[in-house]
């Protein structure tokens, strides 16, 4: 696509809704669509142009709500369907759009699919996930007779015994989250039948959860193992699998192929490359619109993986978003996060949620904003929320917490220490309730929270920064503005400068005569910033702070400050 061939979605901005901990309208303490329609002036009022919704089909909650055992209801605890095309109307009637959560790399246990598939070995839909015998020589429900020796991401092995057809099925995530074996062209099309479903309803896209896992190599072979528990590494053999370009190509053709309308795809890919992305991403292919990766919310995991974090240093941060600027800035799309469902509060990972919580709030959302790509902001993230004060894993609530709690701990690994990596990296910390205002429960339910509200409500919540100028929330709109006035923002060409400098942040991006500076100082320390010629005070559009300071080709930055520059 040529800048000047531009899709609507490169000047949109995204806002992601957790809908057990956006807000509750029956007082049951758990969010619902009810609560969601309720809120729609604060999303109208921040600017965005989409609502992502996680999942609200009906589950069992496993995973809460990664596992759906119905793709066409909603799960009556978020409410009817009813309500959904409620929702749905609202937001269209104020101009923004509706992206489903599409999780269909594997399904709930209790999915009629899978209960039909379980029923016996020659049962019509066997075939429809991957179902294999014990490994040769050994008897099923011995120790190392999985058909592979994969791990879950969720703790343990990936396979599961059935012991009424004495075979194992695959699950990547949790024992109740058997994978769809995508290789039968039946589930596909299945699939692509539902996707119409709800885009008849008047959905406009849809955001797929690990889409590039839904093609496995289909000989299942062992992962090398680390030495630890004997679990191998399955991930060569089922991430960007050999047919997944094929299987998003087939999708978009009988699902969006010739439909009238404007819609959004990213497909959610762990460990992507950006390789990888200019192939998924490329217009001409038709396969979706842009990706999430992870490269750069890996980089502050230490030895020991995510639960063993290690201070972000920012020169590697730079150069991975970077690259990904680069990679994608002919070809393809890049999208924007620091935030969502899976990961810890950025104000509180990246940033200093104590002495300078608003300034670094503020710079790492300008930083993030002003990149090219599509940009999300999760639920929460625009009002600077931190990560929450966990006493102890029994006020978690997340399924990999608390299993990579019992399994870490059980292996001698000292409990003071694996907390410590679970209250840093833990994905409660996006999961507690929006602070909507100061009152008990931050205005979120009138009942008992599902997980507990964070503490600091009572000064850190929405009602506090409507009226205040120089608030997180009101910066994230004036950020969002941008983008939508100014085509260089969207479209430009993006330039890293100063990448090797320990503590800023600026980048440079050039339309036509069009040029925008960004220069913010991410640490807590002042700092200065040599500018190219040419810019002056008079240039800066939006800074964080009163009195930006830029004289003699220089920037003057107090900590955690960020200014925005444009002429």
């Amino acid at each position: 696509m040529t800048h000047d061939q531009t899709a609507w979605w490169q000047s949109a901005v995204v806002y992601q809704v957790y809908p057990r901990s956006f807000a509750d309208s029956d007082g049951d303490g758990v969010g619902d669509l009810g609560g969601i329609t309720a809120r729609l002036d604060h999303l109208q009022r921040l600017g965005v142009d989409v609502v992502w919704l996680s999942p609200v089909y009906a589950s069992p909650q496993a995973d809460n709500g990664y596992d759906i055992s119905d793709y066409r209801a909603i799960d009556p605890s978020f409410g009817t369907l009813d309500d959904f095309d409620a929702l749905v109307a609202d937001l269209h009637a104020r101009g923004m759009k509706l992206v489903m959560d599409l999780v269909v790399n594997h399904t709930s246990d209790e999915h009629p699919w899978f209960v039909e598939s379980r029923s016996s070995r020659d049962a019509p839909k066997r075939d429809w996930y991957w179902w294999r015998p014990p490994r040769e020589g050994f008897e099923a429900g011995q120790p190392g007779a999985e058909p592979t020796n994969w791990g879950s991401f969720f703790s343990g092995p990936a396979w599961h015994l059935d012991e009424a057809t004495g075979e194992y099925y695959l699950h990547l995530f949790d024992r109740k989250q058997p994978d769809l074996n995508w290789e039968n062209p039946e589930v596909r099309e299945a699939v692509y039948d539902m996707m119409r479903w709800w885009l008849d309803r008047g959905v406009d896209g849809f955001r797929m959860d690990v889409v590039n896992f839904i093609s496995k190599d289909p000989a299942l072979p062992d992962g090398a193992t680390t030495g630890v528990g004997g679990v191998g590494d399955g991930f060569p053999h089922f991430a960007t699998g050999p047919r997944v370009h094929e299987y998003l190509q087939e999708m978009h053709r009988e699902v969006f192929g010739g439909r009238e309308g404007e819609f959004l795809t990213v497909g959610e890919m762990p460990g992507v490359t950006w390789q990888d992305a200019v192939l998924f991403t490329d217009p001409a292919r038709r396969e979706v619109d842009m990706v999430f990766q992870f490269e750069h919310v890996s980089l502050d995991h230490g030895p020991g993986g995510k639960f063993d974090p290690r201070p972000l240093d920012l020169r590697l941060l730079k150069a991975s978003l970077g690259r990904w600027q680069t990679a994608l800035g002919e070809v393809g799309w890049n999208s924007l996060y620091w935030n969502n469902h899976d990961q810890p509060r950025v104000v509180s990972r990246f940033g200093d949620d104590d002495r300078w919580w608003r300034e670094s709030a503020t710079a790492l959302a300008t930083v993030l904003h002003l990149h090219r790509g599509t940009p999300y902001v999760y639920q929460g993230e625009e009002l600077g929320m931190t990560n929450a004060p966990f006493a102890s894993v029994e006020d978690m609530r997340d399924v990999e917490s608390v299993n990579h709690h019992r399994e870490a701990v059980a292996a001698g690994v000292d409990p003071e220490v694996v907390l410590r990596g679970l209250r840093a990296m833990g994905r409660d910390n996006a999961r507690t309730p929006v602070q909507w205002d100061g009152t008990p429960n931050a205005g979120f339910t009138t009942g008992e929270p599902w997980l507990a509200v964070n503490p600091n409500h009572t000064w850190l919540n929405a009602a506090a920064q409507y009226d205040d100028p120089r608030s997180v929330f009101n910066h994230y709109r004036r950020l969002i503005a941008l983008r939508h006035e100014h085509p260089v923002v969207a479209v430009g060409d993006f330039r890293m400068l100063h990448p090797d400098d320990p503590a800023l942040y600026s980048y440079e991006r050039t339309l036509g005569e069009r040029r925008l500076l960004v220069v913010a100082n991410l640490a807590g320390e002042p700092r200065t910033a040599g500018l190219e010629p040419g810019w002056d005070a008079g240039h800066v559009v939006l800074a964080n702070s009163d009195e930006p300071r830029v004289v003699d080709g220089h920037a003057e930055l107090g900590p955690w400050e960020a200014l925005v520059l444009l002429r």
